[in-house]
């Protein structure tokens, strides 16, 4: 197959980060154009990345140039349209979380993609973190997966207004990595029973639930932005085995009552010091081109990110009283 050919809608500083390295260091994909409404971040990023295509409308870019995929990195309250008109051109498209600010937006998102044949794909890069992945095999080799946990710890003690000046709640922009991560290690959800409580703010910032899980897994989702620092950690038991995982630094695992715990580092699960590659950045943008040249559904497509949005639905829904 050719290249795949890429449109990025979005010349920020998160798609400068993750997407538009790990593009460029793919020898199948190839960016061809670039859509930002700022002239100075457009030019600045197709510069450095050799771009001839440069627009300050996407629409004019999806019109002009043979396109087999769009990337549409932009906050989650602007996104919904450039989803859908991108959609109706039968474009693959890739996003950044959240995937739109309700489960709503997220379904038809799904539905639409769907009805037009295009692949799509939502960036919870946890999932692909390669500790994270090596680690879940390893403990897989038991049996499955009966306990788990997702712990997110921030301090944004003092902000007036949570994510994008209050257009996206705590829990759906960000807290949302621990809920879909959760998911992903646990299964589907049967049962959810939550915590929802605000800490010096006026806003939602401490989000706990307990999750009963379809193959009757328990899961931990523990949140709370008003505490010390960024803390953000995942447990995996199953029969005999236990793993403690800080993807930013190691993955301890206990097994069969010995105290010395096996030891994975994230760089050395990864093969690389560089954190677009140790933190899935890198993993999610290659699944991502490999479903489009391999005709297959990609992980985090729209359809099982709306199953993520619906957890988040349900767990402000679930509130202990």
């Amino acid at each position: 197959m050719r290249k795949v050919r890429v449109g990025m809608i979005g010349a920020g500083s998160m798609a400068n980060f993750a997407h538009y390295p790990s593009l460029a260091a793919m020898s199948d994909a190839e960016i061809v154009a670039i859509s930002d409404l700022v002239e100075e971040k457009l030019n600045k990023t197709a510069d450095k990345y050799g771009v001839k295509g440069r627009y300050r409308d996407f629409r004019e870019m999806v019109a002009k140039e043979e396109l087999d995929a769009v990337y549409i990195i932009m906050p989650p309250h602007h996104l919904y349209d450039l989803v859908i008109h991108c959609l109706k051109q039968k474009l693959n498209i890739f996003i950044e979380k959240p995937p739109g600010v309700t489960y709503e937006q997220t379904k038809n998102m799904a539905l639409t993609a769907e009805r037009n044949g295009c692949k799509t794909m939502v960036a919870f890069n946890r999932r692909y973190i390669p500790l994270m992945r090596k680690v879940r095999a390893l403990v897989e080799e038991r049996g499955p997966i009966i306990q788990c946990m997702a712990t997110f710890y921030k301090n944004a003690v003092g902000a007036w207004l949570p994510y994008y000046e209050g257009a996206v709640g705590v829990l759906t922009s960000d807290a949302i990595h621990a809920v879909d991560t959760l998911r992903w290690i646990g299964g589907e959800p049967e049962r959810v029973a939550s915590d929802v409580n605000r800490f010096y703010a006026e806003y939602d910032n401490s989000f706990n639930a307990l999750i009963r899980f379809k193959d009757g897994a328990s899961g931990f989702l523990v949140t709370n932005w008003a505490v010390g620092k960024r803390v953000h950690t995942f447990e995996m038991h199953a029969k005999g085995i236990s793993a403690f995982i800080n993807p930013d630094d190691k993955a301890l695992i206990y097994a069969d009552n010995k105290e010395e715990p096996v030891t994975i580092t994230t760089t050395e699960a990864a093969g690389s010091e560089d954190r677009v590659k140790y933190y899935g950045f890198y993993a999610e943008n290659r699944h991502f081109i490999d479903c489009i040249k391999e005709d297959r559904e990609p992980e985090t497509s729209f359809k099982d990110a709306a199953k993520t949005m619906e957890l988040v639905n349900r767990i402000y829904n679930s509130q202990i009283r």
